[in-house]
């Protein structure tokens, strides 16, 4: 499946792998997501009216409203709208035709939505998870708060998370390989423009920000379904999750404003008529935070038990990590001092998002300072704050949708009522969130304030509910375009310098015709021969034109059914793990465990729906696998530093990297842990060092195998490359047998991960790696069911060099954990 259906058919949306189909689809679902959150943050601040807490909703409605609104918005809204942009138009701005994987792309915007179906269900399985967006340890465990969380619910919210992160981890791999090896001829990184430089900035930090995430969700899943003891004890688990859960969330406020800064940056230019005074420094400065990011993360916790000396460097990094945004603020205030101001839609909502940036990172600071934590830290003022920023960011994406609606839908839009959106966003912005600083005295996240206080939660009520009609005003303004708005032509705007202005409204479905280059200084249109546009810049009839006459371009395929298989299929699969918990307390009774804190009864339901997600899983995995569909590699780009590296390759390297820091966050779990708890005194579960010993020969066996069976690709040998991959197959169920055999020698014993934190941490850890095992193991068995049915891989070696790389990191890894849990 190929070809696309016409964009009035609901059969292409359902297919498509284009990426400006798949950046649309973020886009919209992502202003629903918006909505939902919205209209939770109206409810709980209409309970607000009024101090005592007598309001609208109970305590436990109340903490569902605020932790479910936090968590739509931070991770249902913000990233994947930026997502949208970059998605529609990283690949134009670099001269691609589309993401370097395509299928991939649309799984990862599958994974999405179902995630986000997944958290809206929650509310319908007993009530949404109401511990806080932060997920504080051991609140997010059910024995702690059995009247809120003891619920399929609140399994359901961590569930849609892990999901949520599988989407993100797709699409990183996809930017980073996009990006770095699909740029046109003569783009070099330097001259990307600056939307796609704050993207890709974004993306390398969401590969690791989000695989940190992703460990302590694994951990919490398990805590939540399985029983497993990390966040339930008080040895440490509150400060073991806040330091894996702040390495994620520190860097993630960049990860959402990067983008909104980038899209400051491309209306400043355009709407200014002069170049991003000193870009480069600009450019310098969003690494350097980037960089940053990850090393400030304890500012989270200067109320821990943190020692004085590193919250006093934490500080100091803290501070240091706003220098780099002055010059950024600095070169946005220098380029419209020497520009000429055009105030459009668009540059009002960037200029307003500067000015209301600049107010929240001043406020920030304060935060920064040890001392002055202890005083503003749990209240409102962090809430005022927050927002300052976080919203600040999403008004600069409301001027993204803005600047390129007319690239998007060919429309134009009324002026009039953009600006009036404009005045009553920003109006309803700063009463909503400023008498916030004023009642900071007030604890976050609490359903009753005192009396004192009342009129400032009332103003800020108030402006919730003008900030809330501003966005109906700008869908009105959106619809009334999309209805009966003017045409647009190509490039609306006087001075945009970015290519995707050089091509019709909308796009033709290729992007381009010929090919773009930069070769010369400026963006051309190359064929056969060089043939160039006038003036420098392609005219979108040039492109269109030139799209007409190309007929020699490899064909691509654009369509295809599988993602949004393998994406419900997950999701079935998760929403069946909801209601596994009590199955989970009846086994664990059976052997002796006492769970007095959850009385939860199975049902059937789950079961069921886990086997039927299993089963869809399988199936279309397989045919994901083998269908044909072409994703061909631009025959000339510029791909310094990877030239010598293929797209998938280097997508494998990439996704091994991230799983690095997952791998680092739960053995990082077990030091953390043994260390808070004595070294010493830490008991070692194994009840023999040999099994470890045994499969660690067995491992490094299996990596040779691997190389044999490349060796024997390379030489075109069937025989032989089916012998190698084979005996790599037996290895690894030799592996898990071993495995199987020390875990079954443990339960005889009466030795289960629920016993303590050494036994849950014990069987996690090398859990994870075993499944690692297993997920190799299914990959060896299709690639041996090719290489008897169709004589894979002997004209094309890379999948078995590909295979290889991973089943190299899981060996690497088990080398690690052997002397860890078996020898120390």
């Amino acid at each position: 499946m190929g070809d696309l259906p016409p964009m009035t058919s609901v059969k292409r949306w359902l297919v498509t792998t284009n990426h400006k189909d798949v950046g649309i689809l973020y886009m919209v679902t992502a202003l629903f997501f918006l909505l939902f959150g919205g209209i939770l943050a109206l409810i709980f601040r209409a309970h607000l009216w009024e101090a005592g807490g007598t309001g609208l909703l109970s305590g436990n409605e109340f903490n569902q409203a605020v932790s479910a609104h936090g968590l739509l918005m931070v991770f249902w809204f913000l990233s994947p709208i930026a997502s949208g942009f970059a998605n529609y138009f990283v690949p134009l701005q670099i001269g691609a035709k589309d993401l370097a994987f395509p299928r991939l792309n649309a799984l990862s915007y599958w994974f999405y939505l179902f995630s986000g179906i997944l958290i809206a269900l929650s509310f319908f399985q007993g009530g949404t998870y109401a511990g806080g967006w932060t997920m504080y340890a051991p609140l997010n465990v059910p024995t702690y708060t059995p009247a809120m969380e003891a619920t399929a619910g609140g399994n359901a919210t961590v569930l849609a998370l892990l999901m949520f992160v599988f989407s993100i981890t797709l699409g990183t791999i996809n930017f980073l390989v996009t990006i770095h090896r699909s740029r046109a001829e003569g783009l070099g990184l330097w001259n990307m423009p600056m939307f796609t430089w704050s993207w890709l900035l974004t993306v390398w930090m969401m590969l690791f920000a989000f695989a940190a995430l992703l460990a302590a969700l694994l951990l919490l899943t398990l805590d939540r379904l399985f029983l497993t003891q990390y966040f339930m004890t008080d040895q440490g688990s509150g400060l073991l999750w806040a330091h894996l859960f702040w390495f994620f969330g520190h860097p993630e406020v960049y990860i959402v404003f990067f983008p909104a800064l980038g899209i400051m940056f491309e209306t400043f230019q355009t709407f200014c008529g002069r170049r991003l005074v000193g870009r480069k420094w600009v450019i310098v400065a969003m690494v350097l935070v980037a960089v940053q990011s990850f090393l400030v993360w304890m500012h989270h916790m200067f109320l821990t038990t943190i020692n004085l000396e590193i919250t006093t460097l934490m500080m100091a990094t803290t501070i240091g990590i706003s220098l780099p945004f002055d010059l950024m603020v600095f070169a946005l205030i220098y380029t419209m001092v020497k520009g000429r101001v055009r105030f459009t839609t668009p540059f009002l909502f960037s200029l307003g998002a500067l000015v209301l940036f600049i107010l929240g990172g001043i406020t920030g600071v304060f935060l920064g300072a040890v001392v002055l934590d202890y005083e503003f830290r749990g209240t409102y003022w962090v809430v005022a704050h927050f927002h300052y920023v976080m919203v600040s960011g999403v008004t600069a994406l409301v001027a993204g949708l803005y600047y390129w609606w007319p690239k998007i839908t060919g429309k134009m839009y009324s002026e009039t009522l953009g600006k009036l959106n404009f005045a009553v966003y920003f109006i309803g912005f700063n009463l909503l969130y400023f008498p916030m600083f004023l009642a900071w005295e007030t604890p976050r996240r609490v359903f009753a304030f005192s009396e004192g206080l009342e009129i400032y939660h009332q103003v800020a009520t108030v402006g919730a509910f003008i900030l809330g009609a501003s966005f109906l005003i700008m869908f009105y303004t959106f619809a009334k375009s999309w209805i009966s708005g003017p045409e647009a032509p190509d490039n609306p705007w006087e001075f945009s310098r970015t290519a995707e202005w050089a091509i019709p409204s909308p796009p033709p479905l290729e992007n381009w015709g010929g090919r773009p280059s930069y070769a010369s200084g400026r963006l051309e249109f190359v064929e056969d021969s060089k043939a160039a546009t006038d003036g420098g810049v392609a005219t979108g009839h040039d492109a269109a034109a030139a799209t007409e006459t190309s007929h020699e371009e490899e064909h691509a395929d654009h369509a295809s059914i599988w993602p949004l298989g393998i994406g419900f299929g997950t999701f079935v699969f998760f929403l069946g793990l909801t209601g596994l918990t009590p199955y989970m307390i009846e086994f664990a009774e059976n052997r002796g465990f006492e769970e007095a804190a959850m009385e939860a009864d199975p049902n059937i339901m789950y079961p069921v729906l886990i086997v039927a997600g299993l089963a869809i899983l399988a199936y279309t995995l397989f045919k994901f696998g083998v269908e044909q569909f072409d994703a061909p590699e631009m025959a000339i780009a510029e791909r310094w530093p990877f030239e010598a590296v293929g797209n998938t390759k280097l997508g494998v390297w990439i996704f091994l990297a991230s799983d690095v820091v997952v791998f680092g966050a739960a053995i990082g779990a077990f030091i953390f842990m043994r260390l808070h708890m004595g070294w010493g005194s830490w008991e070692t579960v194994p009840f023999a060092s040999w099994p470890g010993l045994l499969n660690t020969y067995v491992l490094l066996t299996s990596s040779f195998t691997v190389i044999m069976a490349l060796v024997f690709a390379e030489r075109q040998n069937k025989k032989g490359l089916l012998g190698a991959m084979t005996a790599t197959l037996l290895l690894g169920l030799t592996f898990m047998g071993v495995k199987a055999y020390e875990y079954s020698v443990k339960f005889a014993e009466g030795d289960y991960w629920w016993n303590g934190v050494e036994y849950s941490i014990y069987f996690v850890t090398t859990g994870l790696h075993a499944l690692h095992v297993i997920l190799g193991l299914l990959i060896a068995i299709f690639m041996i069911y090719r290489i008897m049915s169709i004589d894979a891989y002997l004209e094309d070696h890379r999948p078995v060099e590909f295979f290889g790389l991973y089943w190299h990191f899981v060996d690497i890894v088990w080398v690690f954990l052997f002397p860890l849990f078996y020898l120390m």
